[in-house]
């Protein structure tokens, strides 16, 4: 998913930056916050002082745009404050083009490079973002790339082996942190104490998820059994 972020809770007030996936457990829907150029869009601040400043305490989104950024948590020996905005999971625009232009490569010839111009224009990605990305699963070791005029990029493994999973911790890092924190790294008191249970029994179903899907499931149009299943409650397809 690339990285799973909460409004509010990306330093910056009453203001959420990031487009993204809505993603509930596979089900996705686009959003918006992301320039023409696939970069992150900021909102101006106050005429004359430009962009707002993180707030103190806020803390950040951690690795970028991928795991979950959920709720006022609190990293042993660090307070942060919540900036009351409700948590809401999101993969990036990032993980989203990451996963996409994979998947391009998986359902080309065999064989058959791929420029990033190509995947760029078949999956409508801004190509010097895609040039990053790419860049970054290259060194991940899941693409491999090919100089000259019939060079291009190609899936470094088979699409059998790659899952979505592999593809967004190489681009974004871990699936699922809470405000920049992996679960286990957190701490809660009073009524709240109970909460860090349910953090790593999210991140066990989206590695679940994510991690037992492959590119080949999807270009195949054939998810596996337990997560075609969850698409098929009518309340899969609404926005609560």
């Amino acid at each position: 998913m690339g990285y799973v972020g909460c409004p509010g809770h990306l330093g910056y007030v009453g203001y959420v930056g990031y487009v993204g996936v809505s993603n509930t457990l596979g089900v996705a829907k686009r959003a918006s916050g992301v320039r023409s150029d696939g970069q992150e869009a900021r909102p101006p601040g106050p005429r004359g002082r430009g962009p707002e400043r993180p707030v103190a305490g806020a803390g950040g989104p951690g690795p970028g745009p991928g795991g979950v950024v959920c709720g006022a948590a609190r990293p042993l020996g660090r307070a942060v404050r919540s900036t009351g905005h409700n948590a809401a999971m999101r993969i990036s625009a990032k993980a989203d083009y990451a996963v996409r232009a994979a998947l391009q490569l998986a359902g080309a010839d065999a064989g058959e490079p791929l420029k990033a111009e190509a995947i760029a224009e078949a999956q409508d990605i801004p190509h010097k973002f895609l040039e990053g990305i790419l860049n970054d699963m290259r060194r991940g070791g899941l693409v491999t790339s090919q100089r000259g005029i019939n060079g291009g990029y190609r899936l470094a493994k088979r699409a059998e082996d790659i899952s979505i999973a592999d593809i967004i911790r190489v681009v974004e890092g871990p699936l699922v942190s809470v405000r920049g924190v992996r679960p286990p790294e957190l701490s809660y008191s009073g009524p709240a104490e109970s909460l860090l249970p349910l953090w790593i029994a999210l991140r066990v179903n989206v590695r679940r998820i994510l991690e037992g899907v492959s590119l080949a499931d999807v270009v195949s149009g054939r998810l596996p059994g337990e997560v075609a299943l969850l698409t098929e409650a009518p309340a899969a397809w609404t926005n609560p």
